[in-house]
């Protein structure tokens, strides 16, 4: 009987490791379920290696060598080149295998590269940070922020033609980013929760980013209203109709005509299939309404990273290096979010995917950069406008979430996002 029992604990312990395990393979490297094409699919790597090689001699004989400068940016390039062709043999994939692994593979290869690089500018000090940018971009020298400018001038003077003169590329910047977002949560509690918080960051940090400050129709109709509003709605019904919509993928060496052959190309670069997702619940734990508090929280600070970074290393708007940030800040968090949320949600998932782990280190580090090169600028704060916003991010968080929670305990009684879900434990 004792054998039994132990061969019987040990069964089950096995099942829950390989649970577990199941769980977290899921998010961190999926593996493929629709195979169409083999060939794509199949390991290349005795020809991929040849390829590099014969590509890097062939670059490092023929090049001219005359210019320092082309040189480090040859050996750069050449460095990430190989970097990224190792990410696509041995990194994951994470959770997404739309259009290739192979893509997301270079997706977290990106991030880490950037990882590094931070890393690396963290231990140099703000002059050298300097030079390394001057001599990215020379033209950077002669862009200074105007600390003069006045924002928020004559506000009582308001009309339909000045606030439709405000709607520029930024405000379409907005409303794109905050459909993005809805796209990625797909919870409209959450999503309003940190619009509402932003306005409130924007406020608290005023007195140190100029061009935080908007007339109150600015900050509230077109900020909140309009752009954030009207992203999040249309997010939220792109999200409704992926969910309704029908996936049955057909191989396409299935298919007969051209035209059927190239939509199916097309859809190859759209999900596998669209899964609603239940970040609350009536039933919800501590744990899960403590981590999607963090999430609104650290949200909130990855975003003010952008306008911290450009603001001391002194860079325009629509300078390349601001612009490839939020391209890859933006490719990352996709599959970031995914796995926070099945770390948060799924009681089988123990680990946090890597790719979420190295967003939170870029997260912390870029932070940890303004700090540093930022002393001067961190010096003017009003400690007590911090505080307060610290306090309120914190009371917001909690209380938006929780609101949620009583929503759907409460005005959502026969829903089927009111449905029990797995509890997640420690």
């Amino acid at each position: 009987m004792k054998d039994t029992k132990e061969r019987t604990m040990s069964g089950s312990s096995t099942m829950l490791s390989n649970d577990y395990t199941a769980a977290f393979s899921s998010i961190n490297e999926r593996p493929v379920d629709d195979i169409s094409l083999e060939f794509f699919y199949k390991p290349h790597t005795i020809t991929l290696l040849a390829v590099s090689i014969a590509s890097v001699i062939y670059t490092a004989f023929v090049r001219d060598e005359s210019s320092i400068q082309d040189n480090i940016w040859s050996g750069i390039c050449c460095v990430v080149f190989f970097f990224l062709i190792v990410s696509v043999l041995t990194f994951p994939n994470g959770p997404f295998t739309r259009p290739h692994p192979a893509v997301w593979r270079i997706v977290f290869g990106t991030s880490v590269l950037y990882l590094l690089a931070l890393l690396f500018l963290l231990f140099q000090s703000y002059s050298t940070v300097y030079e390394i940018m001057y001599w990215i971009d020379p033209n950077l020298r002669n862009f200074h922020i105007d600390m003069d400018k006045e924002y928020a001038v004559n506000c009582s003077d308001i009309s339909l033609t000045k606030i439709w003169s405000h709607v520029d590329v930024f405000a379409w910047g907005h409303f794109l980013g905050w459909l993005f977002k809805a796209i990625l949560f797909r919870h409209a509690g959450l999503l309003w929760a940190i619009s509402i918080m932003w306005e409130i960051t924007e406020i608290a940090f005023a007195h140190l980013l100029p061009n935080f400050l908007e007339c109150w129709w600015d900050s509230v109709i077109l900020d909140v209203l309009v752009c954030n509003g009207l992203g999040i709605w249309c997010g939220l019904k792109i999200c409704k109709a992926l969910e309704m919509r029908e996936y049955k993928w057909v191989s396409i060496r299935d298919i007969s005509s051209t035209t059927g052959k190239i939509k199916r190309a097309i859809l190859q670069f759209t999900p596998v299939q669209w899964t609603p997702v239940r970040w609350l619940d009536p039933t919800s734990t501590y744990m899960r309404f403590c981590a999607l508090s963090q999430l609104v929280v650290f949200w909130q600070i990855s975003e003010l990273n952008t306008f911290f970074l450009k603001h001391i290393f002194e860079m325009p708007p629509s300078h390349p290096l601001v612009i490839a940030r939020l391209c890859l800040i933006g490719v990352i968090v996709a599959p970031s979010v995914r796995q926070y949320y099945t770390y948060v949600t799924d009681p089988n998932c123990k680990r946090v995917g890597t790719q979420c782990w190295v967003y939170g280190a870029i997260m912390v580090t870029e932070s940890m950069l303004c700090i540093k090169n930022g002393k001067e600028l961190f010096g003017q704060a009003q400690v007590c406008n911090v505080i307060v916003w610290l306090v309120i991010q914190i009371l917001v968080s909690i209380g938006c979430v929780y609101g949620v929670v009583l929503y759907h305990r409460y005005f959502e009684p026969n829903s089927d996002s009111n449905a029990e879900s797995p509890k997640k434990v420690d």
